[in-house]
């Protein structure tokens, strides 16, 4: 049983993207409140308005996403995903590479 609580299909990833408005103070309060709440409940930054938590069982990750919908702003738009961890291992991420000019050859020095 102790296999099947471990179970790649059992553990899950919550996923919450968000799109929230910035253009007033206001707005801004909310995101801050909205991010920070995520925060404090266990999520962190996957990529810009997208933070992920790992969650031990699909009764733990209902648990986040109740949390998450308590903590929900007034205007904008959220998002949530549940992923097995299965799924979550089949994510392909590429990161682009800034390409930097090599430094010069530096000029060799004699020693007599």
């Amino acid at each position: 049983m102790t296999s099947d609580r471990f179970n790649q299909y059992r553990i899950m990833w919550v996923f919450v993207f968000f799109d929230l408005p910035t253009e007033t103070k206001k707005d801004r309060k909310n995101y801050v409140k909205f991010r920070k709440s995520l925060e404090q409940d266990g999520f962190t930054m996957f990529q810009y308005s997208i933070y992920i938590r790992h969650c031990a069982s699909r009764e733990n990750a209902e648990v986040h996403i109740k949390r998450v919908q308590r903590s929900l702003p007034p205007l904008g738009n959220v998002c949530i995903l549940q992923l097995t961890d299965k799924q979550f291992g089949m994510i392909e991420l590429f990161v682009g590479r800034k390409e930097v000019e090599k430094p010069q050859t530096p000029q060799q020095l004699e020693l007599f």
